[in-house]
């Protein structure tokens, strides 16, 4: 079997047991297809000739064309998590990706809004039903530090309403439960008649957030509407779903200092990836949320 072939049937392994995210699989998918039209110029056609000199050529290669230590990073994991994959249906004796070693990516804070910003954003018009729509998409992002692909996954019975918690399914399929605040129940009060009004008799979609098309939003929608609303309410460059995610957790470490409470939070597999946004280090969750988070207090 060529090494082509078995690319396809390892990324249909990742999409299928692994539940990998639908970006790792493209990037990886990529990535392999790349270098193996790279590897077979020079005849390299079959697990059996991946050894840990190809591979080094290869990683030369890569230098050559000016990638980042990030971008190897990225080709290496692939690799490795490939010749895994071929160890296991025993066409490889060993991993030789394993034996080549990553340069270290320098980790960057990313940016994020400030809480003045935030609030700037989320006041938005209660009479348009788009609006209530995003508001609430919105509050949970923030409110909730969600992923957007967790946002877009999230069904209508993730709600539990009375403890103000969603059941979200995250990175690898795995379930967490957070919190969200008063901020975010208000909207999600607004948005629910709306979304009820938008499917009509239409009773088997189960999506949390829709379109007007009566289906389930879709990821580039969220984009194009949250950085619609940047622009309407006078936020400078260009605003992503992923910037309120960390805004999220710089506010919670701002007002709590718990990084295993925002690492629990956020869906962190490791505590290292949590540590980007902060130096520090104390714990628990719930209490934290419920006294830290700007959205998350009551009125007085």
């Amino acid at each position: 079997m060529t090494l082509d072939a078995l690319r396809q049937c390892f990324l249909d392994h990742l999409a299928g047991e692994r539940g990998l995210a639908e970006h790792t699989l493209r990037s990886y998918g990529a990535i392999l297809a790349d270098d193996l039209v790279e590897l077979s110029s020079s005849q390299v056609t079959e697990p059996k000739q991946l050894t840990l000199p190809v591979l080094e050529r290869l990683f030369i290669s890569w230098r050559r064309r000016g990638l980042g230590d990030a971008s190897l990073a990225l080709r290496l994991a692939a690799w490795r998590t490939f010749c895994n994959y071929l160890m296991r249906d025993q066409w490889l004796l060993d991993n030789p990706a394993a034996q080549l070693k990553a340069p270290r990516a320098a980790k960057r804070l990313p940016k994020n809004l400030d809480v003045d910003s935030i609030s700037q954003l989320l006041q938005l018009p209660q009479d348009d039903p788009l609006a209530i729509r995003d508001a609430a998409m919105m509050e949970l992002l923030y409110g909730s530090g969600l992923r957007l692909a967790e946002l877009v996954a999230l069904d209508i019975d993730a709600i539990h309403s009375r403890h103000r918690e969603l059941r979200v399914l995250g990175k690898g399929n795995k379930t967490r439960i957070v919190p969200y605040g008063r901020c975010a129940a208000e909207a999600l009060e607004r948005w629910l008649p709306v979304r009820a009004q938008w499917l009509g008799s239409k009773l088997d979609e189960v999506a949390l957030f829709i379109s007007q098309r009566q289906q389930r939003i879709n990821p580039r929608t969220v984009q194009v509407r949250l950085n619609f609303w940047g622009q309407q309410q006078g936020l400078k460059g260009n605003l992503h779903p992923h910037k309120l995610r960390h805004s999220f957790a710089s506010h919670m470490l701002e007002s709590s200092g718990d990084l295993r409470a925002v690492q629990e939070l956020l869906g962190h597999a490791n505590l290292s990836t949590t540590q980007v946004y902060t130096h520090l280090d104390f714990q628990h969750l719930a209490k934290v949320y419920d006294g830290a988070h700007p959205r998350a207090r009551k009125k007085k």
